[in-house]
């Protein structure tokens, strides 16, 4: 592996294990204020166009003892450790904090914030296929920019608003071809450096992690392809951590081809169309368009056959079902695609995922047992 591209590694693997640091960094260096972004949909763009960082609140590996006072203990562990965080001050470096709210949880949380910052909470449509779905959210990014606007102290351009459209479409592209070059490169990009890539994407201004990602995929295409004597398997799910499930992937050589992870590709899966209407109705289309969601209505519930597709187009040998603890929306979906995985033959398996969780070994022996089948 050549010295630029292990440092590209390095780079994205410091970015999203120090997300504290690019806070104090952005405000240091720039000067502008820090937006947090709570899971899972969020109009980034927006906050991109006032110039500010946009910055992911995804929790994290954390024993949880004071959220409880505040929150269901059915509540996932993702609302649970970002409550802890918020209650011991991780957060109050930060000038607000948007909420979206697709779950009975997030509902919850953004009623009870207990963090110094101001929140601004909005609510995506879940009648999505009528055409007054778009003219409410709409409104809804509209009373999004009016607040930050006040909180800031300055007006955010529609002008603006459309560069940074520009700004993430372009960063959607990359990353889908960041997924399609690095699934030909297993060897280098194993499940832990995908992760990073990905995750550092929540913690970086868009065109800076465009530029690491286009001068990453430059790199990888200078390197050989050699054949992958491992696994090839799809995620699906909210999201792949505590890193030391990642670190099981890697040992048992089950390469990530591709992802269906709310907090990794369903981010980039579709661009925000740059004709046909105003900048805000453009924005909230994408709403409308995203597919194969548990977190946005599908009636026709086409994630099963989504996950097929790419399962064929990749080669997979499997899917691996990460089922985030007390996820209701994620719990909903996985009968329906699960008895479509069977009359397929799909080779699939669930694996729980819990930041709390301190031991690992009963996921190792179930993925070595699987990967023994496939």
């Amino acid at each position: 592996m050549k010295g630029r591209l292990e440092e590209l590694i390095h780079i994205f693997e410091d970015v999203a294990n120090n997300p504290k640091k690019m806070v104090a960094e952005y405000k240091k260096e720039v000067g502008k204020e820090v937006i947090g972004v709570m899971p899972v949909y969020a109009p980034e763009e927006i906050i991109h166009a006032a110039g500010c960082l946009p910055i992911g609140l995804w929790g994290g590996k954390k024993e949880v003892s004071k959220a409880r006072a505040y929150l269901p203990p059915f509540a996932c562990s993702i609302m649970q450790t970002v409550m802890e965080l918020q209650i011991g001050g991780t957060y109050d470096i930060l000038d607000a904090v948007l909420f979206s709210v697709p779950c009975d949880t997030l509902k919850c949380l953004s009623q009870k914030w207990k963090g110094k910052s101001p929140v601004i909470v909005f609510t995506h449509p879940q009648n999505r296929v009528i055409e007054g779905a778009n003219a409410y959210l709409v409104k809804e990014y509209q009373a999004v920019k009016e607040k930050l606007e006040g909180i800031l102290g300055r007006t955010i351009p529609m002008e603006a608003i459309e560069e940074s459209v520009k700004v993430y479409n372009e960063n959607r592209r990359v990353m889908r071809e960041f997924v399609e070059v690095a699934a030909q490169y297993p060897q280098i990009i194993d499940p832990i450096v995908r992760h990073n890539v990905m995750k550092s994407r929540w913690f970086l201004r868009k065109e800076k992690h465009t530029e690491y990602v286009k001068e990453l995929i430059a790199e990888l295409k200078k390197e050989t392809i050699v054949p992958w004597d491992g696994k090839k398997v799809i995620l699906t799910g909210i999201m792949t951590e505590p890193v030391e499930l990642l670190q099981i992937f890697k040992d048992e050589k089950l390469a990530v081809v591709a992802d269906d992870l709310a907090h990794e590709s369903r981010q980039f899966r579709g661009d925000v169309p740059e004709e046909g209407g105003d900048v805000l109705y453009r924005m909230a289309k994408w709403w409308q368009n995203l597919e194969g969601c548990s977190l946005a209505t599908d009636t026709n519930k086409g994630r099963g056959q989504m996950l097929m597709d790419m399962c064929k187009d990749t080669k997979a040998d499997a899917v691996i079902v990460c089922m985030m603890k007390f996820c209701d929306p994620e719990e909903f979906d996985y009968p329906v695609y699960y008895r479509e995985f069977t009359e397929s033959g799909i080779k699939n398996i669930t694996v729980e995922v819990d930041l709390e969780v301190s031991s690992f070994e009963q996921i190792r022996t179930r993925i070595q047992t699987f990967k023994d089948i496939l």
